[in-house]
């Protein structure tokens, strides 16, 4: 197992740089941030010209990523055009969106497994028919749709929550945007769960534990659900990454200032070193979650052993 985690930590290591290169040279190489730090006006080139320089922006753009590297390994992931550093901006958003991620990952797990194994139980049968034609719906629906909805639905009319999260944002405001933000993850795990669930009914393993007489719930816990979680898991751990870096539409519509908010508004001005380093942690969360989701395999089965 400890060979293995090195092994996988060093691999993370040129993913972790080709995708920040490539985050690095769409951001710098396709547009000009001095341009987009002034906007309509014309700099005056004097100032142009300084601020090139304090940003590296004349040198080569591989020297300007080798720049941008070493800073960030002392911990600074440069300043925003308003002159605040990034790492304060990210200090106000990364815990806002981490609650919130959590929130929707707890509807993802409970909801979306717990339908699952109850239409994978009862394949077939009208509730699994209902079950499938609503996630359908879910999925089929855009996001920005179903939050206007269940934002006026319980917020305005139904006054069961506020219609906007309050800049503290605590976890009892969150519970109806983690819900909105996971609804689309929901239904396909509970449509993953489902499927895995019905094929391995008719497994052997599945067949002797109830020939052996064990209790349906043991069969169903210890055996049958443990086995089919699998490519849950697989599921979940890839997409808590993008629950965070795809909370833009549900951040602007409650009004939460997480993540998602900071890099709409990084992308709408085009603030490089904000879009820049935001991503760059987003593609640590992705790295390090795709780590345990393949350590959590051994624990879900035995069978699996890491050399």
């Amino acid at each position: 197992m400890g060979r293995y985690v090195i092994r996988r930590l060093l691999q993370m290591i040129p993913v972790f740089i080709g995708s920040t290169f490539l985050i690095f040279f769409m951001v710098y190489a396709l547009g000009d941030p001095v341009a987009a730090l002034f906007g309509d006006r014309a700099p005056d080139p004097a100032t142009a010209a300084q601020i090139r320089r304090d940003l590296h922006l004349n040198d080569s753009l591989g020297e300007q990523y080798l720049i941008y590297m070493r800073n960030i390994f002392t911990g600074d992931f440069g300043t925003a055009f308003n002159g605040q550093a990034v790492t304060s901006l990210m200090g106000s958003a990364f815990p806002v969106t981490i609650r919130l991620t959590l929130v929707a990952v707890v509807f993802e797990v409970v909801i979306g497994i717990a339908l699952g194994v109850v239409t994978g139980l009862r394949r077939g049968r009208p509730v699994d028919t209902g079950v499938l034609l609503l996630t359908l719906v879910v999925i089929s629906v855009p996001t920005f749709v179903t939050g206007y909805v269940l934002q006026y639905i319980f917020g305005v009319r139904l006054r069961w929550t506020a219609p906007s999260v309050s800049p503290s944002a605590p976890v009892g405001e969150l519970l109806l945007p983690g819900l909105v933000l996971a609804l689309v993850s929901l239904a396909y795990v509970t449509r993953l769960t489902r499927t895995s669930i019905a094929e391995n009914t008719r497994a052997d393993y599945v067949r002797t534990a109830v020939a052996k007489g064990l209790p349906q719930r043991r069969v169903i816990v210890r055996h049958l659900l443990r086995n089919s979680l699998i490519p849950v898991v697989t599921f979940i751990g890839t997409d808590i990454g993008a629950l965070m870096g795809g909370a833009i539409v549900t951040e602007r519509i409650f009004n939460i200032h997480g993540v998602g908010f900071q890099l709409y508004q990084g992308i709408l001005r085009n603030n490089a070193p904000t879009v820049v380093g935001f991503v760059t942690i987003l593609v640590l969360v992705f790295l390090i979650a795709n780590l345990l989701v393949d350590l959590l395999y051994a624990v879900l089965d035995p069978r699996i052993r890491y050399a």
